[in-house]
């Protein structure tokens, strides 16, 4: 299994239901393959209402109340992945190769359900003193925020407004920013007792207009992005991990001409205790957007906006059974800049969940998600919300 898959079964997915720890290696002279990937699937059904009924994405559908039924992957994509590994002239030297088939499809001659392709890294070093990687991989900023959130095993928001595509959004855009897949050049530590940080410069993005806000009209900045996190880890009865990272971006060629820079930075925690799991999470940015990096991150005169995102969640292991239960809610804030029309963009969600380990491998999963947009704007008589309350029933496999 990938390095990535690998974390977010250690970290975010079900203790007991995701004991999986390996993918089928494939010795091949002087590698080691490892094939590994998640298939899931989910029965959706998604109560919209409000200003913008339908969509608590983009767009604008009918005012009013309206159910969607879909069935669709959920935040996690369908997901193959090819690694290898070998020594050779003292450096332990690596790669990994995936892709994520789409499994929803709403029409005819659409069979393709989407596609995507994530990873596609090299790495190497010695546990002596870290590793190197280069090419795409999962961004260094925000990424332990997502790999913590138990939304990961399922659907969590948007299962009625993203048919066809590869992944709903989980806890994504209503209690942190999308780590996303990034081209990057990143230096990892060893492992020093529990404490290791990650650096390393990605690929600069184009800003994404939002609530009137400007994009860049050529590549996101003259310079690259600049990423980093640390974190310590420990085991024992009362075990957890806490975790701080950070990013700054250079972005130019604005439609008022110019440029800016977007900063942000997070921090978070989880502990576990007697079955009892405890995570909570803090990131604020100046010009980062919201939801995906750089989305409505500057204004229409070209001004950065502030956000912040944060959420926590409790989960609790049923002895005997690995039963997961939990519980959590989060909330992301854009706010607008003086002049503006609108005030504040915010994004909520509840979200209550069961994980059940029916085998060592597979895990079944219900969720309910209540999630809420709200657009607060200058003029009175003129806010907006959108509404959506999801139930979703379905399967997620390891392997």
């Amino acid at each position: 299994m990938n390095n990535t898959i690998k974390l977010a079964v250690a970290s975010a997915l079900l203790a007991a239901a995701t004991s999986a720890n390996a993918g089928i290696m494939i010795p091949a002279g002087d590698w080691t393959l490892d094939i590994g990937g998640v298939v899931n699937a989910y029965y959706t059904s998604t109560r919209h209402s409000g200003d913008n009924a339908g969509s608590l994405v983009s767009g604008a559908n009918a005012t009013g109340t309206k159910t969607s039924s879909n069935i669709t992957t959920g935040l996690l994509p369908n997901y193959l992945s090819v690694s290898g590994k070998t020594r050779q002239n003292d450096l332990d030297v690596g790669f990994t190769i995936s892709m994520q088939p789409g499994a929803s499809t709403t029409g005819s001659l659409q069979g393709g359900g989407g596609n995507e392709n994530r990873q596609a890294f090299l790495t190497f070093g010695d546990a002596s003193w870290g590793s190197i990687k280069l090419g795409k991989d999962l961004g260094i900023y925000a990424s332990d925020a997502i790999l913590n959130d138990m939304t990961l095993l399922g659907v969590g928001s948007a299962a009625g407004t993203i048919q066809g595509g590869t992944t709903t959004l989980g806890r994504i855009g209503s209690g942190f920013m999308y780590a996303d897949w990034k081209s990057q050049v990143a230096y990892s530590s060893p492992n020093w007792n529990g404490f290791s940080f990650t650096a390393g410069v990605t690929q600069a993005w184009n800003a994404i207009a939002r609530n009137g806000g400007v994009a860049s009209t050529g590549r996101g900045g003259s310079s690259p992005a600049f990423e980093g996190k640390a974190s310590y880890a420990w085991a024992g009865d009362f075990a957890g991990k806490v975790w701080a990272s950070a990013l700054s971006q250079k972005v130019d060629n604005l439609t008022v001409g110019g440029s800016d820079r977007a900063n942000a930075w997070d921090i978070g925690a989880n502990v576990n205790v007697a079955g009892f799991g405890l995570t909570g999470y803090y990131g604020q940015g100046d010009g980062s957007g919201t939801l995906g990096l750089l989305r409505g991150g500057f204004d229409g005169a070209g001004k950065s906006r502030d956000s912040d995102d944060w959420y926590v969640q409790g989960t609790y292991t049923l002895p005997g059974v690995g039963t997961k239960l939990g519980v959590s809610y989060g909330e992301s804030t854009l706010d607008g800049n003086s002049g503006e029309n609108f005030d504040q963009e915010q994004n909520r969600m509840w979200t209550i969940g069961a994980y059940h380990p029916l085998t060592k491998h597979l895990n079944l999963v219900a969720e309910y998600s209540d999630a809420k947009n709200e657009i607060d704007n200058n003029t009175p008589g003129t806010d907006t919300n959108s509404k959506s309350k999801t139930i979703s029933l379905g399967a997620i496999l390891f392997f």
